[in-house]
């Protein structure tokens, strides 16, 4: 996949984020005022009227909202959620692969960066240009065949 980053705002947060921490950034006070400029809900494509809205993908840490996907809590969860939970791990895991890929090409990501906190947005914010423009440039091998996972065998664990 060609993994190109676009919100760097997550970026930022990545390693600091929790629900409170998250709830106070510029970030998630847009997302819980909504004021943020998502998208209205759309239909999905290859669909009639499956209308969804657009999200960001969590962990539990995150508080409920209508544009942020988070796992189902507990244990004994029925097929359906597991099923979802599944699935938003392997979206969560997508995200987590970009991000890996990102700081292996920029190594000054692999370690503190000890400058001041705006000087340390740039930094990041040029990472990710960058790594954006190499992407882009160097293309990327797709596979066609998707690794998805038997999910009836997901439903009878």
């Amino acid at each position: 996949m060609i993994f190109i980053i676009q919100i760097t705002d997550i970026i930022i947060l990545l390693y600091n984020i929790k629900s409170g921490v998250f709830r106070q950034s510029v970030f998630g006070k847009m997302l819980y005022s909504r004021q943020l400029q998502i998208p209205d809900s759309d239909v999905l494509p290859l669909t009639e009227n499956n209308i969804q809205p657009y999200v960001f993908v969590a962990d539990e840490a995150f508080g409920l909202h209508a544009n942020l996907l988070r796992p189902f809590p507990g244990r004994g969860l029925n097929s359906t959620r597991r099923v979802f939970n599944y699935r938003l791990s392997r979206a969560r895991r997508t995200v987590e692969c970009a991000f890996g890929v990102l700081a292996n090409k920029w190594r000054v990501l692999h370690t503190t960066i000890l400058v001041e906190p705006d000087f340390c947005d740039d930094i990041i914010k040029a990472c990710c240009v960058l790594h954006n423009f190499v992407r882009k440039r160097d293309g990327y091998n797709y596979d066609e065949e998707t690794d998805v996972h038997n999910l009836e065998n997901l439903t009878t664990r």
